[in-house]
């Protein structure tokens, strides 16, 4: 498999895998954390590192809003159950 085919399928399966966390917004990230070791926050955060290898310029709230799909404070509201973080 060639790189460019290869970074087209690890960017569908992220594309994915973000699909799947804005469906399934009962996931709470404490859940993730203790499961997986990474939560929607680290995705955010290996996000930004990645702009910020290529020279892009972006914060950690545009990172997470890419992210979460939306404001995280506004997924918080929403979906967030016990102890606000």
């Amino acid at each position: 498999m060639d790189q460019q085919t290869q970074t087209e399928l690890e960017a569908a399966a992220f594309r994915r895998l973000l699909e799947h966390l804005r469906e399934n917004t009962d996931v709470q990230n404490i859940d993730l954390m203790n499961l997986a070791g990474f939560c929607r926050n680290c995705l955010s955060k290996w996000y930004l590192a990645a702009a910020e290898e290529k020279q892009i310029e972006m914060d950690y709230e545009q990172a997470r809003e890419y992210v979460y799909g939306m404001p995280y404070s506004e997924w918080k509201d929403k979906y967030q159950t016990g102890p606000k973080q």
